[in-house]
């Protein structure tokens, strides 16, 4: 275990916007790592670059000091000035042994992600192993490790409840949506095409026989989104002409002030009177305070949402001790196979060695003996040679793997 190692840069240490010029395009990767890999002797490593971290995941027995992580730093070519870089390395963590393994258990986990609980990282993680794999940087030990972060993660999201309640403003509104009785093959009024309403437009997707109709100031924009949805798409400025009514008014934009008021309202129901749904999802408010008091209405908004949101994430924090829980567990299950796969791959040439063996000492050492028996003694002596070689085989592998398996990881090291 004390050659796994792990350099890190998470949203903890570096700022959101900063990490971007840490982050390898899939495009650069394989040639980067190729390099990096051949010039300081790594057998295994492997990349991960997320919106929220970037981390270099390697087996080998390099010491972390800042002298090796300044040299891993700059054969990877990052197109930055030297004296960022040197900011960088001051904003690294890093890991080894132990250290790593938990940390990788609990990145995997989500223990350590910007938002606890968001299942997308162990995707992530998988992905990023995958094209390393592929690309033949990682071997028996990262392949080993990988199994081990993915049943972990796994049982974490099954046994505990950290990602069971929503947390995203969009996921709440649309669950919130779904509580309401909504008539059927519904008219939906978007107002903003930013990634709010593009991340709501998707749950949407799977509503086919909804009627979209999307505003945005650019209407480019409002065209890429109504693409999606099948819908019709115009700038919002002409908002004001449209005369088809709706039964669900969801709106996100930019502005600085509401965006809706009563007149425009009034405008937008085109004489209908049945109860709306709106869901308002931008800071400040799209939706005029005087059309909430003057029209019936069911009313979403962000602030609300918020409180839920943070209320549901108080309640993964909760979870957090029953994950660790099952990390260390696993972690305990883990060791033992890591042990036992050392003994095999440091055994696997003894079974042709003993055949070499074998082979020689009946056709070179004792082939003239061997000659002189007869046709049922020679029977009877490879049946004998063949019960030897197997058990010469057997047995001592199956001691190696005991001896080790019982030997305590502070006595190896």
């Amino acid at each position: 275990m004390k050659n796994l190692k792990v350099l890190a840069f998470t949203h903890k240490h570096v700022e959101l916007k900063d990490l971007g010029n840490l982050v390898i395009c899939n495009e650069d990767l394989e040639s980067r790592l190729i390099s990096l890999k051949h010039s300081l002797d790594i057998p295994e490593i492997f990349y991960i670059g997320t919106c929220n971290r970037v981390e270099f995941v390697f087996y080998g027995a390099h010491e972390l000091t800042n002298e090796f992580i300044a040299e891993f730093m700059g054969k990877l070519n990052f197109c930055v000035p030297q004296e960022r870089l040197q900011c960088y390395l001051g904003q690294v963590n890093k890991y080894e042994g132990m250290d790593a393994l938990h940390h990788l258990l609990r990145m995997s986990c989500s223990l350590e992600s910007l938002v606890v609980g968001e299942k997308e990282i162990l995707a992530q993680v998988r992905r990023a192993y995958d094209r390393c794999r592929e690309a033949g940087f990682t071997g028996d030990f990262l392949r080993l490790m990988m199994d081990r972060l993915v049943k972990t993660a796994k049982e974490v999201y099954t046994y505990t409840k950290i990602s069971r309640n929503p947390i995203s403003v969009v996921s709440l509104a649309y669950r919130k949506l779904r509580e309401l009785k909504l008539v059927e093959n519904p008219r939906i009024v978007i107002i903003g095409s930013g990634e709010t309403n593009q991340n709501l437009a998707k749950y949407f997707q799977k509503n086919q026989k909804a009627k979209f109709v999307v505003f945005n100031r650019t209407l480019e924009n409002a065209k890429a989104l109504a693409e999606e949805l099948n819908a019709e798409a115009y700038p919002l400025a002409s908002i004001g002409e449209y005369k088809e009514g709706f039964d669900i008014l969801i709106t996100c934009t930019g502005a600085p002030t509401s965006i809706i008021d009563n007149t425009l309202y009034q405008s937008l129901l085109n004489g209908e009177t049945d109860k709306k749904i709106i869901i308002d999802l931008a800071v400040p408010n799209d939706i005029d305070t005087e059309v909430i008091k003057n029209n019936p209405i069911h009313y979403i908004e962000v602030s609300s949402l918020q409180a839920i949101a943070e209320k549901n994430i108080q309640e993964r924090y909760n979870e957090l001790d029953s994950a660790e829980k099952i990390i260390q567990d696993n972690i305990q299950e883990f060791l033992p196979l890591i042990k036992q796969r050392r003994v095999e791959v440091a055994m696997r040439e003894v079974p042709e060695k003993i055949k070499e063996i074998k082979s020689f000492a009946l056709n070179e050492v004792f082939a003239q003996e061997v000659q002189a028996l007869t046709p049922e003694a020679r029977e009877v002596l490879e049946k004998v040679i063949n019960y030897m070689e197997k058990k010469y085989i057997k047995v001592p592998m199956v001691m190696a793997k005991e001896i080790l398996v019982k030997t305590p990881e502070t006595e190896k090291n």
